[in-house]
């Protein structure tokens, strides 16, 4: 069957919902994407126009429809150990200098990982195996990390923790699929022990949300490049309100927002680029996220 040709009038309805819904913008250009996204539930909902689409998933009282365009238009682009470099950044830097303040305390104090953009876990999952390679027994530790996405899709793969041998394959060394993944079936799963630092949910970056703790690591990398110059600083003005005072910012390797947010500073460690809060930028030390919905 070949594929329905979206109009420019249709594109124009639709693009401005996906925005709506997501975040991401899509331009005049971006007809064929819209097509080859949407061809499946055009299919499924037995539509031949995305004017007939768009009416369907507008009368869907139960949302089934709006949530699998998300997860149609979203692209879950990921790998574990993606990019490499900001796996380095980690290890050799970020996180020996956070259990440094950490041990200065001398207490047990929390550390909290945010990856704000995870698609279906690998990102979150190459943190937990991180740690556990520098600290050895994590339970000697209060670590947790949240994942989070736009996509209930994504989310309840990333809580499943389960991945196939080609995902395995993309940026995983064998060694350390023999030791943090057990077989099931065709595919295998993360460690129980790497599994129970994390906990996943679904959020709009662009909308209010409000966490109980500020991060010490915020990973944001590769979704800005989807939005507009607006929608950009809201997101990372939304999510500097979650980011401790003494916290962490990771973004695309591609991404910059120097310029954009003038109240974070860019830092370099070898290869890598991270963010952290300009001193007398604007920001109250210690300040708590604001309430949200």
């Amino acid at each position: 069957m070949s594929l329905a040709t979206v109009t420019p009038s249709e594109l124009a309805t639709w693009s401005k919902y996906i925005h709506e819904i997501s975040g991401i913008h899509l331009d005049q250009t971006k007809a064929y994407l819209l097509e080859t996204r949407l061809d499946s539930l055009m299919q499924e909902a037995r539509c031949s126009t995305f004017s007939e689409l768009f009416f369907r998933v507008q009368s869907d009282l139960t949302h089934k429809f709006r949530d699998k365009v998300i997860d149609a238009i979203t692209t879950n682009e990921t790998s574990f150990f993606r990019d490499n470099s900001p796996f380095d950044l980690l290890r050799h830097k970020l996180i020996p200098e956070l259990m440094d303040r950490r041990n200065r305390t001398g207490r047990r104090a929390p550390i909290r990982i945010w990856s704000a953009a995870c698609s279906t876990g690998q990102e979150a999952y190459s943190t937990g195996i991180v740690f556990k390679e520098l600290l050895g027994n994590l339970s000697s530790y209060d670590i947790r990390i949240l994942g989070t996405d736009i996509s209930h899709q994504a989310v309840a793969r990333a809580s499943y923790g389960q991945y196939s041998r080609m995902e395995l394959e993309r940026g995983m060394p064998q060694e350390k699929v023999a030791r943090f993944f057990t077989p099931a079936g065709e595919q295998w799963k993360i460690c129980d022990e790497i599994r129970a630092l994390a906990t996943f949910r679904t959020i709009n970056l662009l909308e209010p949300f409000a966490f109980p703790e500020p991060f010490d690591l915020i990973f944001c990398r590769n979704i800005a490049i989807y939005f507009t110059e607006p929608d950009k600083l809201r997101l990372f003005r939304n999510i500097g309100k979650c980011l401790a005072k003494d916290g962490s910012l990771i973004i695309g390797s591609t991404e910059s927002i120097t310029g954009l947010c003038p109240e974070f500073e860019s830092k370099r460690h070898m290869r890598s680029v991270f963010y952290a809060w300009r001193e007398n930028g604007g920001r109250s030390p210690g300040a708590r996220p604001e309430l949200g919905r």
